[in-house]
């Protein structure tokens, strides 16, 4: 910790600003999205299909934004478009929290995820401009602010709901009244790179279009989006029905944490002394494929627990899933610093917040089409009596995310003076 506290220290004001900005919106989103489902299917008595409908209006909305909002960013300025999702995801909590009707609760999503669209490109543009040099050191401590959200987020959402769900959504509207406030008051203002250019947006994403680094990086980098999204979806299934208890899934998320907080700053600089970004982003990719080995080995091996099994056995099934759990974690903190220093480096620090929104816009797609897929394979692995299939092919998907950023990287398109760049408008 005191490594991360002296690099925190080390950065300028509105870096600090921005990393305690994305520490808050963790929080404040962490602690009411996981309890938002059971809200509206327990307390507000909707069927299933419209709890799915409106939780898919906010994945949607904010997916299918990204772009827009980071090329707005880029001409209105970083901080008016950070400060007014702030503002967006606060009435948006609010509305969850008030509304009973089902256009109200469509509206709200709508909002929730729009007003991620605009500050998450705008925020990481933001930091990657201020940064300069130091971009992966800045994402680095910026990944370990991110996850302490999501930790801290959850324990703050189960307490406030045991007295009542609508408290949550107003305490967590409070955080980001509070924080869009104190952005306007305390977060210097930045011109977008675009700022007054004549040329329209479609321009600007057309020059992205033809940026074909940056188009393979981006593709080559969906798989380890679909990999790392399994600590939501794969690997909690896997502890269910391995222990048929919710505990192992707590653990879960706080082994990914804390291993997060404790260890990113340290490997991220440790990783950097060693390799370049493409050989540390291909070196990651490859052990994020690894490490559902065990759990493939595992899977086809352990058979399902009773619920009356004592707990050494319980704790002997969970042993693979937490080793995949903390291999992947660790995959994770060696690529991310690496990955956002090197969609600004292909960007040429020119349209950052574009960059971005395309960027997470491409990797939502990828999650999207990859939890079909993943939720297909686990389906087919049950049928044929092959448990361990999905986890093979989880690593076969980061193997080969590896092999192509190390050819990416050996052909020198990851290298930011050998990129061709277009004059801008």
């Amino acid at each position: 910790m005191k490594a991360t506290v002296a690099q925190v220290r080390s950065f300028n004001r509105p870096i600090r600003l921005l990393l305690v900005n994305q520490l808050t919106i963790n929080v404040g989103f962490y602690m009411l999205m996981p309890y938002l489902a059971l809200h509206l299917s327990g307390e507000l008595g909707l069927a299933v299909w419209l709890v799915g409908l409106i939780l898919g209006v906010r994945n949607l909305s904010q997916q299918g934004m990204f772009l827009l909002g980071g090329s707005l960013a880029d001409r209105i300025g970083y901080k008016p478009m950070i400060t007014a999702g702030l503002g967006l995801r606060s009435v948006g909590f609010t509305l969850f929290g008030l509304a009973e009707s089902l256009p109200w609760l469509i509206t709200a999503s709508a909002l929730t995820g729009l007003a991620g669209a605009l500050f998450n490109p705008a925020a990481r543009a933001y930091l990657a401009q201020e940064a300069g040099e130091r971009k992966v050191e800045a994402f680095a401590v910026f990944n370990v602010f991110y996850q302490t959200g999501i930790m801290v987020g959850p324990l703050i959402g189960l307490v406030l709901g045991g007295v009542t769900f609508r408290l949550t959504c107003l305490v967590a509207a409070g955080l980001f009244t509070v924080l869009a406030v104190v952005q306007i008051r305390a977060l210097p203002g930045r011109s977008g790179s675009r700022a007054g250019a004549q040329a329209g947006m479609l321009h600007d994403w057309r020059q992205i279009i033809g940026n074909r680094s940056f188009l393979l990086f981006s593709l080559a980098m969906i798989g380890s989006y679909v990999l790392n999204f399994q600590v939501y979806l794969g690997l909690p299934i896997e502890v269910r029905r391995l222990t048929g208890s919710e505990l192992g899934v707590t653990l879960l998320f706080m082994l990914s944490g804390v291993l997060a907080i404790v260890g990113q700053v340290r490997i991220t600089a440790w990783a950097r002394r060693r390799w370049t970004a493409g050989q540390a982003m291909a070196r990651g990719l490859g052990l994020m494929g690894t490490s559902f080995v065990p759990l493939a080995l595992a899977a086809s091996l352990a058979p399902a627990l009773p619920g009356t099994a004592p707990w050494p056995a319980h704790a002997l099934a969970l042993a693979p899933v937490l080793l995949a759990t903390g291999l992947l974690s660790l995959a994770v903190m060696i690529v991310y610093p690496f990955e956002m220093a090197t969609i600004a480096a292909l960007g040429g620090e020119r349209m950052m917040g574009t960059y971005y929104g395309f960027y997470n816009t491409l990797s939502g797609l990828g999650i999207a089409a990859g939890n079909l897929l993943t939720g297909a394979a686990l389906d087919a692995g049950r049928q044929a009596g092959m448990p361990g299939l999905p986890w093979w092919v989880m690593a076969a998907v980061g193997g080969a995310c590896a092999v192509a950023v190390l050819a990416l990287d050996r052909s020198g398109r990851l290298e930011p003076g050998r990129q061709p760049q277009a004059t801008p408008a």
